[in-house]
């Protein structure tokens, strides 16, 4: 059945619609901070010369600093690195560094260097040599000399002033996870040494190094790699602790030599850490908390512990409860390394120096004492000032009717700067030697100010949130109005009016974006929510009124119930989202209470075999969402469910039948090779498992084997098309062309969850195919439906009230798909095909181990629409309709303050929403091409069996 015009219209606006909003959660909740024109301020001398400045990448603090951090390694020491403890028990300062997601490594190290915070969006600017379009401590520097990794260096060295910043980067092709990547740390620390020798026979060189305002910057990645590679409890994560250990130790000693001074300060910390599945990114706790470990000249010594303690229960078994542990916020560190070293304060900084907090000691020794902590909070108070003074500045000219934050509005209209009086009272206090007060004020100066920064960062949410709401709820009306009222028989006859509305309402938000010169995406946000309701009104405004006036109150309360129960299952759909067991509860609701409450009594009495089968296979599935999504590496798990793969296939060789010979000998014969392929696959891959847990790595040959076995079986299916006239079988070769995805991708059982997620849909296609009988078992009735049918394209289909509740299952289906095999973003399966680092070919690989379960759920949906004998895509368009109920609550619950484990939970299951409802068009699209050909109607599934 072809598609209307008028479908692919409402599709393809959509498509378009949903995907153009994914950015009004950025443009709401996480705009860039970055505002140019600010005057630059500095302490003056510094207390050091020059800065070392180390980061291990992906090292958590606990794992650094706990007594007998891994007790599951035999022989392991109780004190994983004893020269930095040794560093923290006498002559350094420590703490927490609390990062802020994207806990990946460009953010991390744009927060530590630069002072500041990406929007959450810059991670999709990518990994490798993106300039910085924002200032540094780098850039500030008199010379800055990098080491490590070309993901890292290049982008400080190209968005500084030239010549400031030089670099030594290895080879990408190192990045090996498969190698001990220890190499890469002590590849570091030699080519530091190699530059310090350099030095005694190149004068210039030497000069330059004997600089004052010197930065050195060691970029650690081995740690990082280790712990994708490994996870973080490992022995390899153990040694590779120990080996950054002993490189601080050595870049130390080569300092002394070299230097023969006391004139450096050292800072080791870490960009981001690793949650215990071995991967970043998101808020977990083990990801955004790292160690801080400052030393050297003009750092303070160990302090004994506060009262009340600062320590906590996380802290507790460092064994370091007797000395004072001062954490601070990652964008801190810069306005740390800018004060010790006396540069500029990068121009973008909005970090606070511990040291501005007189109840609390900072990390700071000065000559002059607490004059020079009096002085460096002057400056970080000035610094962040400036911020919110070009902000202020910039709002208050373009907004209409703008209202200043209230702690500075009493300079409206006076002619003083914002913050003017309260930098004169600090300056006053410093002048009397109040050194105590003008931290205070300084402190609640920068308190105040911050918050003021924030309010001109959200100053437009208010209205943006308008935007959005009235834009999704615009395309639910334009959704249900298209799939209800589709004839041109209802538009309204005096539609000038409403257009008129429209277009003005359009034309004065315009304006108000030019005024305030808002970004280019409001123009198109806007378009949206004035589109939509226009075209609601002009075609719903008539019958809705006549509805109104004659409806009967029963008519109007069963809608308003079955209405309500369709927003529940909707909002327990989100708060599965959080509690994966909702998806469980599922599978239990309509495995065993829908068929008990809502199946005919007949139907279940005349089918009570595929009844049991269905609990059967709807409890079995039930039980995936309930298994932790940290998961260990279990070749059982992974075997297991190619077995019952291999099984099915068999059972489908001998059961399915074919009217044509030459089908059934092709099917066959793809069927054995798809059979032969995941043999060998399961093979490899136990045999890949154990080499690299061996360290002996995968020989090229048998990797080559490896992708060939993936693609070829992948492909397959789509290229041969088997099963003209039998959909079972044809779904049968996809089944078992992506169940290769669940051999070379799978971490443990998600083999086993595809084998029972496929069994669920292709029941549920059984299932609502018999209750669609029944409900059409009058002969006289079957009749009319079928002219009707026969006449009908998706425009023009009128929904039944069934077909609601199997749009609502469609849903859960789709998220399903993605959340009941747990995390799916396992690195370890990646590195039997991808050894090297290749972020977007790794990238590829996972989504495309997501995307498999949701090709059956295409072809599944696909083939009910044929079952039932509808125009495709109607079953679709009643899905439409319900969609964003659930992304606007997921809009509205987006957060950016709280905990950043909140934080990037409400960006991601905002953003996974969004795309998952756009995918589910692309399900219905990719299942009818698939699928093209096959018989409709209400065959049933022995027509397909052998006897």
């Amino acid at each position: 059945m072809a598609m209307s015009g008028s479908v692919w219209r409402l599709l393809l606006i959509g498509l378009v619609f949903h995907l153009v909003y994914i950015g009004t959660v950025f443009d709401c909740y996480f705009t860039s901070p970055v505002v140019h024109g600010m005057q630059q301020h500095s302490l003056g001398k510094g207390e050091a010369k020059r800065l070392v400045l180390i980061v291990g990448d992906g090292l958590r603090a606990d794992l650094l600093l706990a007594k007998n951090g891994f007790p599951m390694i035999p022989d392991a020491p109780e004190v994983v690195a004893p020269h930095l403890r040794s560093i923290v028990e006498t002559r350094g300062a420590f703490g927490i560094s609390h990062t802020h997601v994207p806990t990946e490594s460009r953010p991390g190290h744009v927060a530590l260097i630069g002072g500041m915070y990406e929007d959450v969006s810059a991670v999709t600017k990518g990994w490798k040599t993106n300039p910085v379009d924002f200032d540094s401590v780098f850039n500030q520097s008199s010379a800055t000399f990098s080491f490590g990794s070309p993901d890292i260096l290049p982008m400080f060295a190209r968005g500084a002033t030239p010549g400031k910043v030089e670099m030594w980067c290895y080879d990408e092709d190192e990045e090996d996870f498969t190698k001990d990547a220890t190499a890469l740390d002590v590849w570091v620390l030699e080519h530091l040494r190699m530059l310090l020798h350099n030095a005694n026979s190149d004068a210039a060189l030497d000069a330059r190094l004997r600089g004052e305002k010197t930065v050195y910057f060691l970029h650690l990645l081995g740690l990082d790699t280790t712990g994708h590679s490994y996870r973080p409890h490992s022995k390899e994560y153990m040694a590779n602790i120990q080996v950054v250990d002993e490189i601080v130790k050595q870049t130390e000693a080569l300092f002394s030599e070299f230097y023969r001074d006391d004139e450096t300060a050292f800072v080791f910390t870490a960009d981001h850490g690793m949650s215990k599945i071995g991967n970043h990114g998101d808020g977990d706790p083990d990801n955004t908390r790292t160690p801080l470990i400052a030393w050297g000249r003009g750092v303070r010594g160990p302090l004994p512990d506060s009262t009340p303690s600062s320590h906590d229960a996380y802290s507790a078994p460092f064994g370091l409860s007797h000395l004072l542990r001062r954490d601070m916020e990652q964008a801190d560190v810069a306005a740390l390394m800018s004060a010790l070293i006396g540069v500029n304060w990068p121009i973008n900084s909005v970090g606070v120096l511990p040291d501005v907090d007189p109840t609390k000691p900072g990390y700071l020794l000065a000559k002059n004492g607490e004059g020079t902590q009096a002085e460096a909070a002057l400056v970080n108070a000035k610094v962040i000032l400036e911020h919110y003074r070009v902000k202020h500045i910039e709002k208050k000219t373009h907004s209409l009717f703008y209202r200043p934050y209230a702690y500075f509005a009493h300079v409206e209209g006076t002619g003083e700067l914002p913050g003017q009086t309260q930098i004169a009272a600090i300056n006053e206090s410093i002048q009397n030697e109040k050194y105590y007060q003008a931290r205070l004020q300084a402190k609640e100066l920068i308190a105040h100010t911050l918050e003021g920064l924030r309010y001109l960062q959200t100053y437009d949410r208010t209205l943006i949130r308008g935007i959005v709401i009235a834009a999704y709820l615009g395309w639910i009306a334009f959704g249900a109005v298209s799939v209800l009222l589709p004839s041109a028989d209802h538009l309204s006859q005096n539609q000038t009016p409403i257009h008129i509305a429209a277009t003005s309402a359009l034309a004065a938000f315009w304006a108000l974006f030019a005024k305030q010169r808002s970004p280019l995406t409001f123009y198109v946000y806007i378009v949206f929510p004035c589109y939509f309701w226009d075209q609601v009104l002009v075609r719903a405004g008539k019958p809705l009124l006549q509805y109104v006036r004659q409806a009967r109150p029963r008519t109007v309360a069963g809608l308003v119930l079955r209405g309500l129960l369709v927003v529940g299952a909707l909002q327990s759909m989100v708060a599965g989202y959080t509690h994966r067991s909702i998806w469980s509860a599922w599978f239990v609701i309509i495995g065993v209470l829908w068929p008990l409450v809502g199946w005919p009594s007949q139907a279940r009495k005349e089918n009570w075999r595929l009844l049991l089968a269905w609990t059967a296979c709807c409890l079995g599935t039930a039980v995936f969402p309930m298994l932790s999504v940290h998961q260990e590496e279990n070749l059982v798990g992974i075997t297991s469910g190619t077995i019952v793969m291999y099984a099915i296939g068999i059972l489908g060789t001998r059961y399915l039948k074919f009217a044509d010979a030459q089908q059934e000998g092709l099917f066959r014969t793809v069927v054995f090779f798809l059979l032969n392929s995941l043999g060998w696959s399961v093979i490899l891959v136990n045999s890949f498992v154990r080499d690299l847990r061996d360290k002996k790595g995968v020989s090229p040959i048998f990797r080559f084997i490896g992708w060939a076995l993936f693609l070829s079986t992948a492909v397959l299916p789509f290229v041969l098309r088997v099963g003209r006239g039998n959909p079972h079988a044809r779904l049968l070769s996809f089944f078992l062309g992506f169940g290769a995805c669940f051999v070379w991708l799978a971490i443990a059982v998600e083999g086993l969850f595809y084998v029972a997620y496929s069994l669920t849909l292709c029941l549920w296609v059984e299932v609502e195919s018999v209750l669609r009988a029944h409900a059409l078992q009058n002969s006289e009735k079957r009749e009319a439906h079928k002219k009707q049918e026969g006449k009908q394209d998706a425009s023009t289909y009128r929904p039944r009230a069934d077909d609601l509740r199997i749009a609502v299952f469609f849903l859960f289906f789709v998220q399903v798909a993605f959340f009941g095999t747990g995390n799916s973003f396992y690195l370890e399966p990646v590195y039997r095909l991808v050894p090297v680092f290749n972020p977007f070919l790794m990238a590829a690989l996972l989504i495309f181990k997501i995307v498999s379960p949701y090709i059956i759920l295409a072809i599944s949906f696909s083939i009910l629409n044929a079952r039932l004998d509808l125009p495709p895509f109607s079953l679709f368009l009643v899905a439409l309709t319900l969609t964003d109920v659930m992304t606007i609550t997921f809009f509205l619950n987006v957060t950016d303050t709280g905990s950043w484990l909140e934080i990037g939970q409400t960006i991601s299951f905002f953003c996974i929403s969004s795309l998952l409802l756009v995918w589910s068009a692309g399900i219905c699209a990719v299942g009818e091409v698939l699928m093209a050909g096959q018989p409709r109607g209400y065959i049933s599934k022995e027509s397909n069996m052998k006897e």
